[in-house]
């Protein structure tokens, strides 16, 4: 039986050494600000980022270099027989299609495989761990990829921001639609299902705010994931950026929608707070991986 490594980048959300002591391994995106490269996680911290963003700093996200991807890769190789590599979802970053690519050339071929998972933050740190508990039962890494992408769809995010100026900044929401969206105080909100970040409603409030986000929830278990509102079922988490204090008092309100499931609280990934801002609140959902499954007849 092979040995299977791991790697997701900090997408997922988590702390390098978070990821590292859940067993898989940490690619770090790049950020430019202000003309200078940043690594996430590495020397660029959330308080690093969420000041610079607040006084101003022209920020770009990127990916990561080839070289830096195919340096991990060499290295693990090295120890482990075969690497699954779980990228931000294709549809909001090019670094999926970029190790694809490299990966279908030598020596990566056969021995690196990389899952086009359609997840972001939290679902995606999700996948890795779920991946990492599917090496331990022995699946190899054409298994794992293979489930991983049957089961992309099985997961769900809604967030609600605090203000407009990232998205006018961002050229998302044109400058009257945040100025008439700021004079009304209105408090959108987004979903990711997959490839894309749109819109889902606008609330007055951020009470109704998320009270919109648990009814969609609570409507995609129905419709999507398998539509049992009870037991321990899914994976919820609450994930913020810059707004502790705010999820933690979310994180309750799911419990009381949602009891007995397993609910995080973590930051959301800076990918992502980038074109968001600080103060938001988001809410994802996940349905749980059966581990006891017969791997996949290849």
């Amino acid at each position: 039986m092979g040995k299977v490594a791991v790697i997701t980048d900090s997408n997922c959300g988590f702390t390098k050494e978070k990821a590292e002591s859940l067993g898989f391994f940490f690619l770090p995106m790049p950020f430019h600000i202000n003309n200078k490269t940043y690594l996430d996680g590495i020397n660029l911290t959330q308080e690093q980022f969420y000041k610079l963003q607040g006084e101003g700093a022209d920020i770009m996200t990127s990916q990561p270099s080839p070289e830096s991807i195919m340096q991990m890769w060499d290295n693990l190789l090295k120890e482990y027989d075969e690497i699954v590599h779980i990228p931000m979802s294709s549809g909001l970053s090019g670094s999926c299609q970029t190790a694809i690519m490299l990966s279908n050339d030598k020596p990566y071929r056969d021995r690196v495989f990389v899952v086009n998972n359609k997840r972001i933050s939290s679902t995606l740190a999700q996948s890795a761990i779920d991946a990492v508990e599917l090496a331990k039962r022995g699946w190899n890494a054409v298994q794992i990829k293979q489930i991983l992408e049957q089961t992309c769809h099985d997961s769900t995010i809604y967030i609600t921001l605090d203000t407009l100026k990232y998205l006018k900044k961002g050229g998302r929401i044109t400058p009257a639609a945040a100025a008439l969206g700021t004079i009304l105080r209105l408090k959108p909100v987004l979903q990711i299902q997959g490839d894309k970040l749109d819109a889902y409603a606008k609330a007055r409030t951020v009470k109704q705010a998320k009270m919109i986000m648990l009814e969609a929830v609570k409507k995609d278990i129905v419709d999507r994931l398998g539509g049992d509102l009870s037991g321990n079922s899914y994976w919820f988490s609450v994930i913020h950026t810059q707004n502790l204090a705010g999820a933690e008092e979310f994180k309750k309100e799911v419990e009381d929608q949602f009891p007995g499931q397993d609910i995080l609280v973590d930051h959301l990934s800076l990918s992502v707070a980038c074109h968001i801002g600080p103060g938001a609140l988001a809410i994802t959902c996940t349905k749980k991986l059966d581990y006891d499954q017969t791997p996949p007849q290849l």
